[in-house]
């Protein structure tokens, strides 16, 4: 029993620790705000992707496949001939055709694709129409080099720091602070690539496609982002 106003002692004194702990963490938030700035620029496009495939159907799944094969490496060594264009095969699959009934396997059908991509839209337009002479169009898209990215967004990096100074600066004086400090800045990047009309062809822009060979592009933009999230401090008179 005498060690009872002891342990009460302690006990005490523990729970006031704690509560200043909690007090100068609250302290230590007085009077900050998040905020965030952004700054946008739409950038043109630089590269242009084709996706073109291959395919055909035979009762044997050997011939087929040599097929298909035959067609993607005629197709590869001419696109290697252009200058400029690189390609990579795609997706590459096969499946059964079954008779009416759905019982018996009747042939193989199979699909090959090669993806083509440059940063001479002329030449790969010329290019795709060769190809389209034993290609199929499977799509056209368009984006923004990675080094062009870079090279936009570092430039906007600055541009987003002083967008922030000014929004922190318009949040001091809207609650009657003297300045502020900084308690914290994050930058990111980021960015909006809109629809491009020609990512997918119905049939009648297939056949277009298929007819001119190299028809007009238009490669359009996308939207480049960078961001400044941070958090300030008010200093109050």
């Amino acid at each position: 029993m005498r060690n009872m106003p002891r342990i009460a002692s302690v006990l005490a004194l523990t729970i006031a620790s704690l509560a200043s702990t909690v007090l100068l963490a609250d302290e230590a938030r007085y009077n900050q705000i998040a905020l965030r700035a952004e700054v946008n620029q739409e950038v043109a496009h630089d590269l242009m992707h084709v996706t073109l495939y291959t395919e055909a159907q035979h009762a044997d799944p050997a011939k087929l496949a040599a097929e298909v094969t035959s067609t993607l490496n005629k197709t590869l060594e001419q696109v290697r001939q252009v200058r400029g264009v690189s390609v990579k095969l795609g997706s590459r699959h096969s499946y059964p055709v079954y008779d009416d009934k759905g019982q018996k396997i009747t042939a193989w059908r199979e699909r090959a694709e090669v993806r083509l991509e440059s940063a001479d839209f002329a030449r790969l337009s010329a290019l795709t129409g060769e190809l389209l002479q034993s290609m199929k169009m499977g799509g056209m898209d368009f984006s923004i080099a990675s080094d062009t990215r870079k090279t936009r967004e570092d430039a906007m990096l600055k541009d987003a720091v002083e967008a922030f100074r000014a929004r922190a600066q318009l949040a001091t004086e809207a609650l009657g602070g003297k300045g502020y400090k900084l308690v914290s800045l994050n930058l990111s990047t980021g960015g909006f690539q809109p629809p491009m009309p020609m990512r997918a062809y119905a049939a009648k822009g297939m056949a277009m496609m298929e007819a001119a060979p190299a028809p007009e592009i238009e490669a359009g933009t996308s939207q480049v982002t960078v961001s400044a999230d941070g958090v300030i401090e008010v200093q109050m008179p």
